[in-house]
């Protein structure tokens, strides 16, 4: 018998290190590419992961598996495992996540001898009252506080909440859901599954300005992409894509798993900053281009001070400073403008904020532009030099420009939204996104300074009696 207990647990230990052979002993399928993708991300620290999924991939089916891997494979002496599941409806609920947790235990000797499954929750046998996922609702004009206590009572060191069809699903859910991670938890997780069919819902809240916390797995039918999901069939897709074309918003959202086109007012989309991510650029596509440094000075203790290096199509890693003073932001920039072998440097010294940082780099003899985003553009379409930085971004991006990993720049990038002032384009008041964002887009700021000015390289002019580049001329 001991040998016997002792070999169980070997084998849930296996399981839950390993949650594609949990899939692959109980349920005996040949998991997609996206699937395992899906399950390895288990394992990340935020343990926040979010499918965002065409029509007919199986999101539900492998949500569902989730959380039977959170129900066998998580507890301690005296913990257990406590799961909440909701949809965007009572009714969806219960017709499509609920139903196939039933039909996956099913598959299962483990699952069907040690769980029950009934129509609101689903409990250990040993222990019915501490180790369950249960079925939770909520009213359509729910307000945040009634949904909050529909994730309720989840206390447990390994919480976990199960969210389907978030593409409608109001922001508040997440929200309430986080609150699993209050009070030290050993392991908690939100797993969510939905398609991209909204730019106002939960599913692109955390693919946009939360995208930091997420691990976002998308899943494509798109013919031409080589992890697409064989579960949707590639003749129909085809078809759909031949009689409405790619850029079709029902096309994208159901087809491709893409948000659809967020309206006209906004500079950028999610999928055009996350394919810019992506890009891998050869030395030979920028290597002869200027290479400049944008530096945002943090204003406020929250917010951080950035130095974003660019050179022509390749943006690289930024240096992100918290707390410390104009001498030291300074000595970074002269370091490493200095180790780059920059050409110029633009900082922003809107409300001369940055004008320490501008005052040590003269001092120290380099030769920074000081850049007003409220000053005048150079190219008169647009309202002030700010909006014409960030354009210059949005013009970059889509251009083939490519941009380091950094989820946050996901949300700063796609949250600020323009207007038009008397013809001329305006961006939304930086006050505005940083309200709707949560924070101060800093690292946006610090990349589109790196547009403020053209810039040529010092070689250029290396064999013409002197350096005639943008770092020794002063706009204003």
């Amino acid at each position: 018998m001991a040998s016997k207990v002792a070999a169980a647990q070997a084998r849930i230990q296996k399981w839950k290190e390993k949650p594609c052979h949990f899939v692959a002993d109980n349920f005996g399928v040949d998991l997609d590419a996206w699937q395992i993708e899906t399950l390895q991300a288990l394992s990340c620290p935020q343990r926040r992961v979010c499918m965002k999924a065409c029509t007919g991939p199986g999101k539900t089916a492998l949500l569902a598996m989730i959380g039977w891997y959170r129900l066998a494979c998580f507890g301690a002496k005296g913990e257990h495992p406590k799961g909440a599941a909701l949809s965007v409806t009572r009714d969806n609920l219960a017709d499509n996540l609920w139903p196939e947790l039933a039909k996956w235990q099913s598959r299962s000797e483990f699952l069907t001898r040690a769980f029950t499954w009934t129509k609101q929750m689903i409990y250990a046998n040993d222990h019915p009252e501490t180790w369950f996922l249960s079925a939770r609702s909520f009213a359509k004009d729910a307000d945040a506080e009634s949904i909050g206590r529909a994730l309720s009572g989840l206390h447990s060191a390994f919480p976990f909440v199960l969210l389907d069809e978030t593409g409608d699903m109001p922001v508040a859910v997440g929200r309430a859901a986080d609150q699993i991670f209050t009070g030290s938890p050993k392991n908690a997780l939100i797993a969510q599954a939905g398609n991209p069919t909204s730019t106002n819902g939960l599913l692109y809240q955390c693919c946009n300005s939360l995208r930091e916390q997420w691990s976002v797995i998308t899943i494509t039918a798109d013919p031409d992409d080589p992890k697409r999901t064989p579960r949707v069939d590639i003749e129909h897709a085809r078809e759909q894509i031949r009689v409405h074309g790619r850029e079709n918003p029902w096309v994208m959202a159901t087809i491709l798993g893409l948000f659809p086109p967020q309206g006209f007012n906004s500079i950028l989309g999610i999928e055009e900053v996350e394919t810019a991510m992506k890009r891998h650029l050869r030395s030979d596509a920028y290597e002869w281009a200027g290479k400049v440094l944008g530096i945002d000075v943090a204003r406020f203790g929250d917010d951080r001070s950035v130095i974003f290096p660019r050179q022509g199509l390749a943006a690289f890693t930024p240096i992100v400073m918290r707390g410390q003073r104009t001498t030291e932001i300074a000595a970074q920039v002269a370091v490493k403008h200095r180790e780059w072998g920059g050409d110029t440097m633009f900082i922003d010294d809107t409300g001369h904020w940055g004008h320490g940082v501008i005052d040590n780099l003269h001092t120290a003899r380099y030769n920074p532009v000081g850049v007003q985003f409220h000053g005048p553009p150079l190219d008169p379409r647009y309202k002030n030099k700010r909006a014409e930085m960030w354009f210059g971004v949005a013009d970059w991006v889509k251009s083939g420009g490519a941009l380091p990993p950094i989820p946050e720049l996901v949300g700063e990038l796609t949250t600020p939204t323009y207007t038009f002032i008397n013809g001329k384009i305006m961006l939304e008041d930086k006050d505005q996104v940083k309200k709707r964002l949560g924070r101060s887009p800093d690292l946006a700021d610090a990349l589109a300074l790196t547009f403020a000015f053209p810039v040529a390289p010092r070689n250029m002019f290396s064999n013409q009696g002197g350096q005639n580049h943008v770092s020794d001329y002063k706009p204003f």
